[in-house]
């Protein structure tokens, strides 16, 4: 299969890394990197294993690309709006669109502008960061959960799903719904509040004890709200497992607090304006979240 990467970043760079790495055919899209990428190469540094790639297919542009049979969007969502336009020049009738990004209705919403694209939703459990041109660094886990759309080409997927196996990328199929809303749990309480109050870590504010029982109650807000938008299988335990998960990660930065700190646009719309809207049609009330999102929404406007 013939793979593309659109946007080399922490995400696109250390899993597109990995598929060039096995040999497989990957060609990247890149943007203030592409210079740099292409005369030097693309560094990962990851707790698995570090490497380096001299060369890889490296563009400006998908004009520029092959037509592909897979392609990961690793993008900032905020830019989403920009995908048909984007992806039109590199994708046949059967290309697999895997977009690994956070958020609610992210598919939903391309889907109206691309409604013959086969997509797949994929979130990363993983801490990883873009700390200097063509060098990507790697500190914890890795975990890939692809959950389908509306793909009907099952063939490709399961070619897909194998390829990321063969190439190192711990990669899990699970419910397209509960996929998405899950790692709405982790995301919702620990990007926003990290980029709210300045937390060094997500671990930082599980070890203080006032902050604590806040991010654990709004955990259970998200898993109230999944569960009233139709996601069967998570319960409160899943609270809990996502605080020890947090308990073990490395001392790592959110998304969030990065585009904070660099007075970059906050991917707000779909880590929380939707999912805010998606489970009040439904009956449910985010409180603690909802305020959270108020005070980012501030903050996003003052920082730019």
């Amino acid at each position: 299969m013939k793979y593309a990467i659109i946007g080399t970043g922490a995400i696109g760079g250390y899993y597109g890394g990995l598929l060039a790495k096995a040999g497989h055919d990957v060609h990247f899209l890149l943007h203030s990197d592409y210079d740099h990428v292409s005369q030097h190469g693309l560094q990962v540094d990851s707790c698995d294993g570090s490497y380096h790639l001299c060369h890889i297919n490296a563009y400006n542009s998908t004009a520029q690309m092959p037509v592909c049979d897979v392609v990961i969007v690793a993008i900032k969502s905020i830019a989403n709006h920009l995908l048909p336009q984007m992806l039109a020049p590199i994708c046949h009738p059967d290309t697999l669109v895997l977009l690994i990004q956070n958020g609610i209705g992210l598919e939903a919403d391309l889907c109206k502008a691309m409604p013959r694209a086969q997509l797949l939703g994929g979130v990363a459990y993983i801490c990883t960061l873009k700390n200097a041109p063509g060098h990507i660094t790697h500190t914890f886990n890795g975990l890939l959960q692809v959950g389908n759309y509306n793909c009907h080409n099952h063939e490709a997927l399961a070619h897909m799903m194998a390829d990321f196996a063969a190439s190192g990328i711990k990669a899990k199929e699970m419910p397209y719904d509960e996929m998405r809303w899950k790692k709405a749990v982790w995301n919702m309480p620990f990007n926003g509040m990290t980029a709210a109050v300045g937390a060094v870590s997500a671990g930082s504010l599980i070890a203080n004890e006032s902050m604590a029982p806040i991010i654990r109650q709004m955990m259970l807000e998200v898993i109230g709200a999944a569960r009233a938008c139709g996601v069967k299988g998570i319960d409160e335990s899943y609270a809990d497992k996502m605080m020890d998960m947090t308990h073990r990660m490395p001392q790592f930065a959110s998304s969030m607090k990065f585009d904070r700190d660099h007075h970059r646009p906050m991917e707000l719309y779909y880590l929380y304006r939707r999912p805010l809207a998606e489970a009040r049609s439904r009956g449910a009330d985010m409180p603690l979240i909802a305020m959270l999102a108020a005070e980012l929404e501030y903050i996003d406007a003052q920082s730019r």
